[in-house]
């Protein structure tokens, strides 16, 4: 997602809390309460100085603290160890995963609606089988991206010159403006499709309005007026094993 037009200034700490300080070109002070962790960031107007944004952050102090807990009370997947019966998630909806070690190709089966069957040779490791298995992830994105995509291009007017998914430890998305690419998270196959489209929706965006600002939430507002709700949904899921921000 699009940083430009933007300072990272010093950190403040505030009754114990490290606060990461972001100056731009805007009007108004933002703090947000960040994922996975609860980090707290503040973007300012250039102008604002620190004893400014230590004030701003004192009179939120019992809103940070209550949005830091929640993150901490998120459940967390455990490390993926690609045996039978663990659970993996595709578009939100739980499957049992089941190994079947035969010679031939490597793949991935739905059964019954329930159950992911993952095809390996032999002797497969842990690591190639999470292979696979992402290979099979990434497939189901592709088959879903292409409509999703050409209906918003549409809304919006804007049209991207290239698309793709990779894995991304930081960002569910990002954006870049002058090569009309986005790029798209893999983990988002595991997510609810509403946070595979707030995501794409929000890159898109950025080609109308470059910062997150007051004049892009407004574009979201116009064209996704629940886009809140599906980056709340995205911020509650379980945290894959990784960190991951949006």
């Amino acid at each position: 997602m699009s940083t430009s037009n933007l300072v990272v200034d010093n950190n403040l700490v505030v009754s114990g809390i490290p606060v990461q300080i972001i100056r731009k070109d805007i009007k108004n002070l933002h703090l947000s309460v960040c994922p996975p962790d609860g980090h707290v960031r503040v973007a300012v107007p250039t102008h604002m100085t620190d004893d400014n944004v230590r004030l701003a952050v004192v009179s939120r102090l019992s809103w940070i603290r209550k949005q830091q807990a929640s993150f901490q009370a998120q459940p967390r997947q455990s490390e993926r160890e690609m045996v039978s019966g663990e659970s993996h998630y595709v578009f939100d909806k739980r499957y049992r995963l089941e190994v079947i070690e035969r010679r031939g190709r490597h793949e991935v089966v739905t059964k019954n609606n329930s159950t992911l069957q993952l095809f390996v040779n032999p002797g497969t490791s842990t690591q190639n089988r999470a292979l696979v298995l992402n290979e099979w992830y990434r497939h189901q994105l592709k088959a879903r991206i292409p409509d999703l995509l050409n209906h918003w291009q549409s809304v919006l007017g804007k049209q991207v010159l290239d698309w793709g998914i990779k894995r991304m430890k930081t960002k569910w998305g990002s954006c870049n403006i002058n090569q009309r690419r986005i790029w798209l998270n893999l983990e988002l196959a595991k997510k609810p499709i509403e946070c595979l489209e707030y995501v794409l929706v929000h890159e898109l965006v950025h080609l109308l309005e470059r910062c997150h600002n007051e004049r892009f939430n407004d574009y979201m507002d116009k064209y996704l007026p629940q886009w809140q709700q599906y980056r709340d949904i995205l911020k509650c899921e379980p945290l894959g094993h990784e960190k991951w921000d949006h």
